[in-house]
């Protein structure tokens, strides 16, 4: 039988051994965010590090000699010239503040809120959802492919990936900050100030995270979003059989002077990156969105919206600049049911001449829709980071992520 000294002794050192478990997974859930001082010296899938430390992106498209920009052009078809050449640790830093809603007003968005990598970096909605769950005039578009993109927003009206992301941060519908609040809050947190540090070791660690920073780091991350290696791709770099006769005979609807699919959404980046009248229909009730014709300042753009990529385009339902079609069949049909049918009758839209009316039957658009979802291709997709170093949780389509 015990004595009570040892049993005394005994209980003393258990309380000793449960506080210095509890103190173990305090540290260690501490940690989780300290931790992330740390950013990736590799370059992500898609990109080659050169001697610079620089990400050179790399794909078989560029064996091609032939731009996508002249016309149709043959399957073999080379990109649009892209953005690379960000460091690896430019990259990395980009993603946490993709995902982090401490770039937002009031720590409830982030990026990835509209832009879900599940979703094929939309976000599900006819129309995004902004700051105080305000219903925004217009669908979010994909990311993936944004750094070959010259033009950025339905409208076209931001020139770069940076202006892109000044636009939304600032907006008032949408992250809602303000650049004397983000800097501010970004300083004062330890973790980023490490991960900039990191990033631009140029400008020395006791220096303060500027705004060109913020932006250049998430362009960086955007233009690592590169999906390029669909059934479609395998089958134009030569192996035929990654398409199955049906996707084949959509792939021809696709590529016909009858659809004339791909005069506008031209392979293999599938788009021309123009901008074009095609006269969807808007929300029931809702007035004609003018477009392009805001920024440009020109009559003849009413209406007009930047021809979209179809890359992942079966991930990235509803359709349209205003989400109007909820399935790709319906998008598809649209373009068959003849020219301007949809415009309302008080407007007079220079409609493009490539949407005519090419009476497509049922097949040929059923067949359209098994060539569209070729085009699938997330295997490039980036990591959703397990901890942020704002401490906040990710926010994913109004949704937190513990």
């Amino acid at each position: 039988m015990k004595s009570k000294s040892t049993i005394l002794i005994l209980s003393i050192v258990g309380l000793l051994i449960s506080g210095l478990l509890l103190f173990f997974f305090a540290s260690k859930k501490s940690e989780t965010y300290t931790d992330l001082a740390v950013l990736n010296c590799h370059c992500p899938p898609g990109f080659k590090l050169n001697e610079d430390n620089k990400c050179i992106a790399k794909n078989l498209y560029q064996q091609y000699d032939s731009p996508n920009n002249l016309g149709v052009g043959g399957l073999q078809t080379g990109l649009p010239e892209g953005r690379d050449g960000f460091t690896p640790q430019e990259i990395d830093l980009g993603r946490y503040l993709f995902f982090d809603p401490i770039l937002s007003i009031d720590g409830s968005m982030s990026c990835a809120t509209c832009h879900e990598p599940n979703k094929g970096f939309s976000d599900g909605l006819p129309t995004s959802i902004g700051k105080d769950n305000l219903k925004l005039d217009r669908a979010a578009p994909t990311l993936w492919n944004v750094g070959y993109l010259n033009r950025l927003f339905w409208d076209g009206r931001a020139n770069s990936l940076e202006e892109q992301m000044a636009i939304t941060l600032f907006s008032e519908v949408e992250m809602a900050n303000t650049p004397e609040n983000l800097l501010h809050t970004l300083n004062n947190i330890d973790n980023y100030r490490k991960l900039f540090a990191e990033a631009y070791p140029e400008r020395g660690k006791k220096e303060d995270i500027e705004l060109p920073e913020i932006y250049k780091a998430l362009a960086a991350f955007q233009t690592s979003l590169v999906s390029l290696n669909s059934k479609y791709d395998q089958y134009a770099h030569g192996y035929h059989e990654a398409l199955n006769e049906k996707e084949i005979e959509g792939l021809n609807v696709f590529r016909s002077f009858v659809a004339r699919c791909a005069e506008c959404h031209t392979p293999p980046l599938f788009t021309n990156q123009q901008f074009a009248v095609i006269g969807t229909p808007e929300p029931d009730g809702l007035p004609l969105d003018p477009g392009a014709e805001i920024p440009f300042d020109d009559k003849s753009m009413r209406g007009a919206f930047k021809v979209p990529t179809l890359r992942n385009i079966d991930l990235t339902a509803p359709y349209m600049h205003s989400g109007k079609f909820e399935t790709l069949r319906e998008a598809v049909e649209f373009y068959t049911k003849g020219r301007g049918h949809a415009v309302p009758k008080d407007e007079k839209l220079y409609i493009h001449w490539h949407i005519w009316e090419p009476e497509l039957s049922d097949y040929e658009l059923d067949r359209l829709v098994d060539f569209l979802k070729t085009l699938n291709d997330e295997s490039f997709t980036p990591k959703i980071p397990e901890a942020l170093p704002s401490g906040l949780n990710v926010t994913i389509q109004q949704t937190l992520i513990p």
